[in-house]
């Protein structure tokens, strides 16, 4: 476990790179809805019953400035490539660009400023400083397990201590 979490130390600090501007195109071509919410019933897509909605869809939601694809903000690459590392790639991606509504709800939901915002398992997580944080640590690693997801970290370093 230590060897892994070094090694997402590693690439964690690269991570941390991209919000500092040095990034090139993400590591990541995750799979993931890139489209916001289609604002049907609940009073609109930024109404907090329809962010409820949308946060409990998935167990790894990620609002975030363009898509997994071709994310359109450093903070928002970081956290693509963070996920890609862990290898998720089933999460579903909400475009705050795409809706105005949506941008101001969800800020409004999570009483949090910025974008991204990642939930899991219904929970917000935090923004992309926090995502780096727990990468770093190992945290993440144990939050994806609570949710059967197995990290790619994890198989990493079993590779390593077969050679």
């Amino acid at each position: 476990m230590r060897a892994a979490v070094r090694e997402g130390w590693r690439i964690g600090a690269a991570a941390a790179g991209a919000l500092r501007g040095r990034a090139g195109r993400p590591l990541s071509q995750a799979a993931g809805d890139s489209g916001g919410a289609d604002g049907s019933g609940g009073g609109g897509s930024g109404s907090r019953e329809a962010v409820e909605r949308l946060v409990r869809e998935h167990p790894v939601v990620v609002f975030m400035k363009g898509s997994p694809a071709q994310p359109l903000c450093g903070f928002s690459n970081a956290v693509v490539q963070i996920l890609r590392l862990h290898g998720v790639e089933d999460y579903r991606a909400h475009d705050v660009l795409q809706d105005p509504d949506l941008r101001q709800g969800v800020k409004n939901y999570s009483n949090w400023p910025t974008i991204p915002q990642v939930y899991l398992n219904g929970e917000f997580v935090g923004g992309c400083d926090i995502l780096l944080q727990m990468h770093q640590n190992g945290d993440l690693v144990e939050e994806l397990k609570k949710l059967g997801i197995r990290s790619a970290l994890l198989d990493a370093e079993k590779d390593k201590e077969k050679k």
